[in-house]
């Protein structure tokens, strides 16, 4: 079976990150199956828009990696959006800006379209602490908060809700299908670390196409780096509160059966082992364990404030949040 084509959408937003930047395109250009093209979506910024158009000049003639502005409003859904509309692959595949792919990355992924009812598959994201090592208080079961892959969800390829945007790709027919990603629930430049326009999109996919599979292959790997502020427990916690926020928006936009549906499980299965696991560590003497397990407790109700203020806004009226239509065809402006 051919190899379908795939169109990596990397958006970027600030300097700061350049080397970054460069890595990350640098891991998609050593893949051993090639991408078709990959595209970097600025998001509202001149200054590295037109840096970027000079960096990738010559590879930008050759259609190998193309440099364009967020054509929505600011934020990362407008900018995937923009992506989309803009690439011609079957298959859209998204890396977020300061991590680097393995190189067998879009190889896990094309390898599971070839059953046509599969409509999106993600990957696992390791983090890549800036201290070298993960803090000692850090739980696994929360590794969501610094982007990656955490503790509770099933190794090997298994089918799932949704997968995480950093690490994931989708058939073009899904957008069609359901659309492009929500502005207004994920960063849309508010200041909040917020999330949850990939788990909104893939409830509303599924709706759509009841039949569509998605999974999530956990040798689609991939390096995200953690900064520094992100290892401390003040970012942790507004982090927490920032995804309640956003799970509310999900849950108004597709139901709390389905936007909750996952969360349940974990909040009544996989915290409570890892509070247990914390505590024992902490009787036997080593190294963070009480502190695992606070920030456990922390988080969930963290979590929980967010969620129930959320709430009461989206009644309201005070949330807003927009679908786009993705237009048919390849390669068109968003």
């Amino acid at each position: 079976m051919k190899d379908p084509d795939i169109s990596v959408v990397i958006c970027v937003y600030t300097e700061d990150r350049w080397e970054d930047i460069l890595a990350a395109v640098a891991s998609v250009r050593a893949q051993s199956l090639p991408a078709r093209e990959t595209l970097l979506v600025v998001d509202h910024n001149e200054t590295l828009l037109d840096r970027l158009g000079r960096e990738y000049k010559e590879a930008a003639e050759d259609g190998s990696v193309r440099v364009l502005a967020n054509a929505g409003p600011r934020g990362l859904s407008a900018g995937r959006n923009t992506g989309i509309a803009a690439s011609h692959g079957e298959i859209i595949a998204f890396l977020d800006d300061d991590a680097v792919a393995e190189r067998d990355w879009l190889r896990h992924f094309a390898s599971g379209y070839e059953d046509p009812r599969v409509m999106a598959v993600g990957g696992r994201t390791m983090p890549v602490w800036a201290s070298g090592r993960r803090p000692a208080w850090f739980p696994e079961e929360f590794d969501w908060v610094v982007g990656c892959t955490y503790k509770g969800l099933p190794p090997g390829r298994v089918r799932v809700r949704n997968v995480l945007g950093g690490n994931a790709s989708f058939r073009r027919t899904a957008f069609e299908a359901a659309g492009g990603f929500a502005t207004g629930i994920g960063r849309d430049g508010d200041k909040r670390p917020l999330g949850g326009e990939e788990t909104e999109l893939c409830i509303r996919l599924t709706r759509a196409r009841p039949d569509a599979v998605l999974l999530i292959d956990d040798r689609a790997v991939i390096h995200h780096r953690v900064p520094a502020p992100r290892e401390h427990f003040a970012y942790f916690r507004t982090r927490t509160y920032a995804e309640g926020l956003s799970k509310a928006l999900v849950a108004r936009s597709v139901g709390s059966d389905k936007g909750l549906e996952s969360e349940r499980r974990y909040t009544t299965r996989v915290l409570p082992a890892g509070v247990v696991r914390g505590l024992r560590d902490a009787l036997l003497a080593r190294p963070g364990g009480a502190g695992r397990a606070g920030a456990i407790v922390a988080g969930v109700f963290s979590a929980a404030g967010g969620y129930v203020l959320g709430s009461v806004r989206a009644r309201r009226g005070g949330a807003v949040f927009s679908i786009v239509e993705i237009p048919d065809g390849t390669g068109e402006a968003a």
